[in-house]
């Protein structure tokens, strides 16, 4: 059974830093793509960064660049998230996601990206 499982959300002021992780785990990654969306109440679930198998192409929307990273590591199946300079507006439940078509087929769609995380709330206070 396939899971991602994503860590490190919680409660920050803005100006701070989190850093979330999602771990794969049930089946091999290799070729993989990974992405890591962002839900906020009332609103779309759009794609905040993505990063190829190889690290070689990431993806930022324009509201994270600057802010945030995205990285991985293959030999743990894990992807990160390092969030700095947060604002109450990044507040949301953030998702990882997995896609082997993302960066073939494009980046921001839901529907290049197979697998999906439960999600970990954010919570930027002012």
């Amino acid at each position: 059974q396939v899971q991602l499982v994503e860590s490190g959300g919680g409660l920050v002021q803005a100006g701070g830093s989190l850093r979330l992780s999602c771990a794969a785990s049930g089946r091999t990654f290799s070729g993989y793509a990974m992405g890591w969306f962002r839900q906020a109440p009332g609103k779309d679930r759009d794609l905040i960064a993505a990063i190829s198998w190889s690290a070689i192409s990431t993806y930022y929307a324009d509201s994270v660049k600057g802010r945030f990273t995205i990285s991985r590591d293959n030999a743990k199946n894990t992807v990160y998230l390092q969030m700095n300079s947060l604002k109450p507006e990044d507040t949301a439940i953030y998702y990882c996601a997995a896609g082997f078509k993302a960066f073939r087929a494009g980046v921001t769609g839901r529907d290049v990206y197979e697998y999906w995380g439960q999600g970990t709330q954010v919570t930027v206070s002012s």
